[in-house]
């Protein structure tokens, strides 16, 4: 089971191109606030929701594959059981440096594909605490 260092958190946070996997159009659920937090301290936010044509003032993709543009970190907003599929587009791609899964998200299976690929992978924390934690 992978373990979080703190110096593998901050080089995560580093990064600064996220793509939010189920970024939401809805104030006040995490996966819109945290990702509407971090672009408020400098991050460039990718939003990926097939349901919707634009997040937080950026168009929307249907998925990590439909995105043009490099990503350092695939953020996860999805459910568990989720989480392997969206592990293997990430590891298609040859930009993804990390694989970060918010609170409450976690897959250990998936999560070893990530490391074995020589990739960073954050289980169950959420980027905004750890940004805070972290960078003040």
């Amino acid at each position: 089971m992978p373990v979080e260092s703190d110096e593998a958190i901050r080089g995560a946070l580093d990064l600064r191109r996220v793509g939010v996997v189920g970024c939401s159009t809805t104030p006040g659920k995490a996966a819109h606030d945290v990702p509407a937090y971090l672009q408020t301290h400098g991050y460039e936010i990718v939003p990926i929701n097939p349901n919707a044509a634009e997040v937080l003032g950026q168009p929307a993709a249907d998925s990590l594959a439909d995105v043009a543009a490099e990503i350092d970190v695939a953020c996860l907003f999805r459910p568990s059981a989720e989480v392997s599929e969206i592990v293997d587009e990430a590891l298609e791609r040859d930009d993804i440096r990390v694989v970060w899964m918010q609170l409450g998200i976690r897959d250990d299976d998936a999560a070893a594909r990530v490391e074995a690929a020589g990739l960073t992978v954050v289980q169950d924390r959420c980027m905004k605490v750890e940004h805070r934690r972290h960078c003040g």
